[in-house]
């Protein structure tokens, strides 16, 4: 019996100082506290092992004393981890009076009481109590958190404590020897397991809290406020109530926001931004803890995790930084020590990282948008700009060039009664010329400016202009469009009959086409024209993609006024032949459906 015992100690002593071993790895991997407790915890396991196995071997008392005085200082270890782990106590001298219970009782019952009962009934209701309370702290845990991990500490843990009570009962009278051991290793494999779990499930929350965050943030909504975005998501962790956004003094975000220093105060940067319980925490300066936390995080630039109060027990504060400069915090407040418990500071710090670089893309973001908006202005005035141009000089060329050359006219037909029978012909032929250049000038003044399209209108412009096109190309050409067209802008009006003849000019120079259909619809609130030829179709390049090349197709002007006024243009080759050329363009408001109240 008594080498059964030993070889079950010895196995339970290797598994106990294997997990010494893992903890002692953990902790020095994420530099966490409760990880370093669990490892003397385990260590002190491995103490108490090798007493009971001294005391086998000697039967001397002094190795069962101090084998009762590392298994309370165990129990306790390990209640002492779970506290740290879940809400980081403060030392207290009261602590010790607890520390000393082991020692005075185990001296009391082995030397100097004689019933086993009384001797053993107190040590074991300690031993069980305090390893029950160590299975709720984690239960405490994973109910704020949901983590299977600590879920599965605390069912161990409480095991565990029952287990402890059949002391003297059973494995003090030999009766669970040597399965009293096998038990004992069930359970510390199973709080190896529990704490390997809990360091997988945090670190996957935190690969994934960084997934979404980086997806938020990254993802193109106009109608979005990043910095909303980035304060919303910590409040879908588990134990995070609330969040802000902390600057240094002088450093600016998204909307302009500034910490401008504040002389009249001890503090370097106030709040600009407050979600959750922290929402109240906007345009105000850290104070207490969180202000310290602050203070050491900006000197260390590193996370730091500190005790508050109220709506806040915790509060954690995170580096967040723009083109390698310290510019802020991250703060959340929450319910348990840590948004993600086991975690360690590179991901922490991984978290402030991109929040930082979010912040700055959406901030160049704003300003691509800025001077892109500015950009289209300037955009609109050129082509307004363009067009009035092309009216004054459509008008000068109607009103005084081709004037001059009616009074030309005029004049040589006034030259003939008076001149010779045979300089008729001669006349005849000045004649013409003076009629092929008013022809001219009126063919260039309806190109710089249709004064149909002026005085009928646009469906009316666009017939013209589309009957105009077949008689000159000998191209077949149809229009398919509504009796009547809603209203659309001046603006609006141009740049579909510029888009119009510029999609016909190209037919003639480049698709040697036999026909174009021209369509028209209405529908969403947009105008819509397809022009489609029959020709050879637009050239492609190696991706299969049409080419653009304005040099061939003129695309950019067309494209420039469309923008102007709301509208896009895309060029395609037609699935059985030909090219296509589609515009849209937004009706003006006046011309919408109202819906009434």
């Amino acid at each position: 019996m008594l080498a059964t015992e030993l070889a079950a100690a010895l196995l339970q002593g290797a598994i106990t100082t294997g997990l010494a071993v893992l903890c002692a790895h953990l902790y020095t991997r994420y530099h966490r506290p409760w990880f370093g407790w669990f490892a003397v915890a385990w260590s002190m396991y491995v103490a108490r092992l090798l007493c009971i196995l001294s005391f086998l071997s000697s039967g001397e008392r002094v190795w069962l004393y101090w084998h009762q005085v590392t298994t309370g200082w165990t129990a306790l270890v390990l209640l002492w981890a779970s506290l740290v782990f879940l809400r980081q106590p403060k030392a207290r001298a009261s602590y010790l009076l607890v520390a000393l219970f082991p020692p005075l009782w185990s001296y009391i019952a082995i030397y100097q009481l004689d019933q086993f009962l009384w001797a053993a009934l107190p040590a074991v209701l300690f031993l069980s109590g305090a390893t029950a309370w160590t299975g709720w702290v984690f239960w405490r845990h994973h109910r704020i958190v949901g983590s299977p991990g600590a879920q599965l500490l605390a069912v161990a843990f409480a095991l565990w404590g029952l287990h402890h009570l059949d002391y003297p009962f059973l494995r003090a009278q030999g009766a669970w020897t040597p399965w009293g051991y096998y038990l004992d290793i069930a359970f510390e494999l199973l709080v190896g397991a529990g704490l390997v779990l809990l360091v997988l499930d945090d670190l996957g929350r935190g690969v994934r809290a960084l997934s979404a965050l980086s997806g938020d943030l990254h993802r193109h909504d106009a109608g979005a406020d990043p910095l909303d975005l980035l304060l919303s998501r910590p409040l879908t962790l588990p134990g995070v109530r609330g969040s802000a956004m902390y600057l240094f003094d002088g450093e600016s975000i998204l909307d302009g926001s500034t910490a401008a220093p504040r002389t009249n105060s001890g503090t370097n940067g106030r709040f600009v931004r407050g979600a959750g319980t922290c929402a109240l925490w906007q345009d105000t300066q850290p104070q207490d803890a969180v202000a310290g936390a602050l203070a050491r995080m900006r000197l260390t630039r590193r996370p730091q995790v500190v005790s508050a109060s109220g709506a806040q027990p915790f509060v954690a504060a995170l580096p967040v930084s723009t083109s390698n400069r310290l510019v802020g915090a991250l703060v959340m407040s929450g319910d348990v020590r840590n948004p993600f418990t086991a975690l360690d500071d590179d991901f922490l710090l991984a978290l402030g990282q991109q929040v930082g670089a979010a912040l700055e893309q959406s901030t160049l973001d704003r300003q691509l948008a800025t001077r892109t908006s500015a950009l289209e202005q300037l955009s609109t005035r050129m082509v307004r700009q363009h067009e009035d141009e092309r009216r004054r000089l459509s008008r000068e060329l109607h009103d005084e060039t081709a004037q001059v050359f009616s009074a030309v006219k005029m004049q040589l037909e006034g030259l003939r009664p008076v001149l010779a029978p045979n300089a008729s012909g001669r006349l005849d032929r000045l004649l013409a010329l003076v009629d092929t250049g008013i022809r001219s000038i009126r063919q260039v003044t309806s190109a710089l400016r249709p004064s149909l399209l002026d005085d009928l209108g646009l469906l009316p412009a666009l017939r013209s202009l589309v009957n105009d096109f077949a008689e000159r190309s000998g191209i077949r050409a149809t229009l398919d469009a509504p009796s009547t067209l809603p209203l659309l802008t001046a603006d609006a009006d141009l740049a579909l009959f510029r888009a119009l003849q510029e999609a016909l000019s190209n037919v003639t120079r480049h698709a040697e086409a036999h026909a174009v259909q021209v369509v028209i619809t209405v529908a969403e609130a947009r105008l819509h024209l397809h022009v489609r030829d029959d020709g050879r179709g637009f050239a492609l390049a190696r991706d299969g993609r049409v080419q653009e090349t304005d040099g061939r197709m003129g695309m950019t002007g067309m494209r420039e006024r469309l923008l102007a006024v709301g509208g896009h243009v895309a060029v395609s080759n037609h699935a059985l032949r030909g090219a296509e050329v589609r515009i849209d363009i937004p009706l003006a408001e006046s011309a919408l459906p109202q819906v009434s109240a």
